[in-house]
């Protein structure tokens, strides 16, 4: 019978030796760390819904962020381990991968305020929306205290600026109980446009519903 034939490397006797592998004992692959991308304070903040990028930016302007103990310029950029505060409150930054916009469609009843802090210690919309860790939520838009109504609410401050700011032209829909009558004239004129105190607003078209006296819609 052939004689089977030994590596004249390997003593007698011993298995070959094999290489470790370069990701360790346990054989697992390597997560390599890579460095967290910079991003500017402004849209950082904004994404992390304490207002919109233009309002940041002037906030950073007044002085009112600090990033690491220094106060912040326009244009600075920072990630997620930077130190950031805000008129002296923390803020915490979400990390990239966990950066997911979330939106939120609540029934807001009456008797309830659009606002976190109420003198009169009202009820707020705030405390009957789900708690989210690193972010906070931002209403789009508001509804009276007696008004009761579908309302957004998202964790970046970027969306809410575009669902809400005229320039970009979101269409909104109103259903409207009139006290009294609105004669053609008065139509006329929501359609002309009217001028308030912070610029014109004027309606795209209008519908009557049906109703009488107090309840006319």
């Amino acid at each position: 019978m052939p004689s089977r034939r030994r590596s004249p490397l390997r003593p007698p006797g011993k298995p070959a030796a094999r290489a470790p592998s370069p990701a360790g004992a346990a054989g697992r692959s390597a997560r390599v760390q890579e460095p967290e991308e910079e991003v500017r304070l402004h849209k950082a903040l904004a994404d992390a819904g304490i207002g919109s990028r233009r309002e940041m930016e002037a906030w950073i302007a007044e002085g009112r962020v600090t990033v690491n103990g220094e106060t912040a310029q326009v244009g600075q950029r920072v990630t997620s381990h930077d130190v950031i505060k805000v008129s002296g409150r923390r803020v915490y930054l979400r990390a990239p991968e966990s950066k997911r916009v979330r939106v939120l469609i609540y029934h807001k009843q009456e008797g309830e305020i659009v606002s976190r802090d109420d003198p009169k210690g009202r009820a707020t919309v705030f405390e009957q929306l789900p708690r989210i860790r690193g972010a906070k939520w931002v209403s789009v838009g508001r509804l009276d205290f007696n008004t009761e109504g579908l309302m957004i609410f998202t964790t970046s401050g970027e969306l809410a600026n575009r669902l809400m700011h005229p320039r970009f032209e979101v269409e909104r829909e109103y259903a409207v109980r009139v006290l009294g009558e609105l004669t053609p004239e008065m139509q006329q004129q929501l359609l002309d446009g009217v001028e308030l105190e912070d610029g014109e607003a004027r309606v795209e078209s209008l519908a009557e519903a049906g109703g009488e006296g107090a309840n006319r819609w």
